[in-house]
């Protein structure tokens, strides 16, 4: 326990030291934001700062600090130092550029932020990667809570139009659609405050179950700092890839562009993107802590962990709830399993139009434009939706965390172009770039399928030796071409 006490007690530290490291370096004024500026009633509105945070923290946050948290805990203790460090040097540093660069240029999206300073060149890669991202996450977040609902009704002995996934996936979509359509303020900016503060106190009461439970034991780093992982798959960079929205998450950089048109003041980015970071920081630890200790442990591997994840992810959140909290966790649960995937989705879509519009030069003040964007995408998205897309979501582990180091790279230029310490970026980015190609030459979805072998009990033998040395080869590479890049162009005087 005291491990994870030190590591809550850093990510507070964090987001009151480093986090103000960060905004100084950036420099926020009293310049006129977009939303003073522009104020279109619909995208553009001003929102004030403690509903700015819990937006922003629902918009990043949905179910990734919690499940992508227990799948990091198969391997053990040492996942709390990836949440904590990830989270203040990487994580906090990535959300809060990706939502201040966009403030300082209209409230762009993300993908033309990154082509304003990586070139023309990624604006159009990142433009592609970012819809299509987009409209995965959505759908996803749509046929999951669809499937959940059914089954839940199911179970009480509903039959019928309710007990229908067609009619729930139809349903939810029909929400996706207003929430997309309608001006931020009108159903966003009313709902989403109460399920972020749900979101905090489900992992409030998980932490107080754990910590008021004798049997629930937080194992301690420096006794099980070892790989805990039950299958042998490695530390690095599997579990940096796991936990995604616990530590860094490039999907967090499609999100925030949406918060940085509502802020009244630029010096709002400090609590309302590094700090909703470090707060979903928080959310993943208690998880992660969760994870370890509720179940049973054999031979010095989560084998009890592992096998509550294999019944899937609702039913996992259920299960540590449950034994945590009791009835009133149950109940917490099902908000939190149902909410909280919709809210992700919805906001998923939204960025998707957005993105289109300063991709296509759409105003969005009017109803025409938006309709032009908001069902052709809705209708792409319920065509996925009944599509075997399982295999392609395999992808998005990694997808993201490349998503993430891009937006560093991006954060990184700009800093060179300012003057300022480009290293509070560049430095994660090189980090990233390294778990991003070691995974890809690791995973069995990418060249893993490939590169790894299988000893003669069937068991994976992941090709280290091979992955290793090119991934940080790959990144030292990065590195190199973008210290090379500063040289070719003058800082801005």
């Amino acid at each position: 326990m005291v491990s994870f006490l030190l590591c809550l007690a850093l990510l507070i530290i964090g987001y009151l030291t480093y986090g103000k490291v960060v905004d100084n370096t950036f420099g926020p004024d009293d310049r006129e934001t977009p939303a003073v500026r522009i104020n279109d009633g619909v995208d553009y509105v001003v929102m004030p700062q403690w509903k700015l945070f819990l937006v922003q923290l629902l918009n990043i946050a949905g179910l990734g600090p919690i499940f992508g948290a227990m799948q990091g805990a198969l391997w053990g203790p040492v996942v709390f130092l990836w949440i904590t460090f990830g989270t203040i040097f990487a994580g906090g540093v990535h959300d809060y550029f990706s939502g201040m660069l966009s403030e300082r240029n209209e409230g762009a999206s993300i993908s033309e932020i990154c082509g304003i300073y990586l070139g023309n060149g990624m604006k159009t890669v990142m433009r592609i990667f970012s819809v299509v991202l987009l409209v995965m996450v959505g759908t996803v977040f749509a046929v999951g809570p669809a499937g959940l609902i059914v089954t839940l009704f199911k179970n009480g002995g509903v039959t019928g139009l309710l007990a229908n996934t067609e009619v729930w996936l139809w349903i939810i979509l029909a929400y996706y659609f207003i929430a997309t359509f309608l001006s931020i303020d009108k159903i966003i900016g009313k709902i989403y405050p109460v399920f972020g503060i749900c979101l905090i106190v489900m992992a409030v009461g998980v932490a107080i179950g754990i910590f008021t439970n004798s049997n629930y034991v937080i194992p301690e780093l420096w006794t099980h700092f070892y790989n805990m992982e039950p299958t042998g798959k490695p530390i690095w960079s599997f579990m940096f890839i796991t936990v995604a929205c616990g530590a860094i998450s490039g999907f967090h950089a499609t999100q925030s562009p949406l918060m940085a048109r509502c802020m009244k003041s630029e010096r709002q980015g400090h609590m309302v993107f590094y700090g909703a970071m470090v707060c979903e920081g928080i959310i993943a630890l208690i998880w992660a802590a969760a994870g370890c200790s509720i179940y049973e442990v054999t031979n010095g591997l989560n084998t009890g962990l592992q096998a509550s994840l294999a019944n899937g992810q609702s039913a996992a959140i259920y299960d540590v709830c449950a034994k945590t909290m009791g009835g009133i966790g149950v109940a917490l649960a099902m908000l939190g399993v149902i909410a909280c995937p919709i809210t992700s989705g919805d906001t998923a879509f939204r960025s998707a139009r957005l993105t289109l519009a300063d991709w296509f030069k759409l105003d969005q003040e009017g109803f025409k434009n938006r309709l032009i964007l908001c069902v052709p995408l809705l209708l792409v998205g319920a065509f996925v939706g009944h599509l075997d897309y399982s295999i392609v979501w395999r992808y998005f582990s990694w997808t993201n965390q490349t998503l993430a180091m891009i937006v560093l790279w991006a954060a990184s230029m700009y800093l060179f172009q300012q003057k300022k310490n480009y290293w509070i970026t560049a430095v994660p980015a090189t980090f990233m770039s390294a778990v991003s190609a070691t995974y890809f030459l690791l995973g069995n979805e990418c060249l893993g399928q490939f590169l790894n072998t299988k000893d003669a009990s069937g068991a994976v033998v992941y090709n280290t030796a091979v992955a290793y040395p090119v991934g940080i080869i790959f990144a030292v590479l990065l590195l190199a071409i973008f210290i090379h890049a500063t040289k070719k162009q003058p800082a801005k005087k």
